[in-house]
């Protein structure tokens, strides 16, 4: 993984196989997914996740809004909703901050 670049998927799954040869792809492939799975399962509860020293997930509620249709420049309506949200913790501001 390059630095400054996204990382997908696939390739977290991937960096974590040659971390753990021990484990099978579809094994690492079960555990991202279920780990992912439970954060959003969390937020869909209206929950929060928090990892010490990476930080927390939540949800934050947006009111319904007018807003612009690019293209045509039209007023749209846009219902409310709930948004997830990261809060990185102080240790990984302090690490990206060295």
């Amino acid at each position: 993984m390059d630095l400054g670049e996204a990382v997908i998927r696939s390739e977290l799954v991937q960096k974590l196989c040659e971390d753990h040869p021990d484990l099978t792809a579809k094994e690492i492939e079960r555990v991202v997914s279920a780990f992912f799975d439970s954060i959003i399962g969390q937020l869909q509860q209206g929950g929060r996740v928090e990892l010490r020293g990476f930080g927390a997930f939540s949800t934050r509620d947006r009111d319904a809004r007018k807003g612009r249709n690019p293209r045509t420049g039209d007023a749209v309506d846009v219902s409310a909703k709930r948004v997830p949200y990261f809060k990185p913790g102080k240790e990984m501001r302090e690490r990206l901050n060295v």
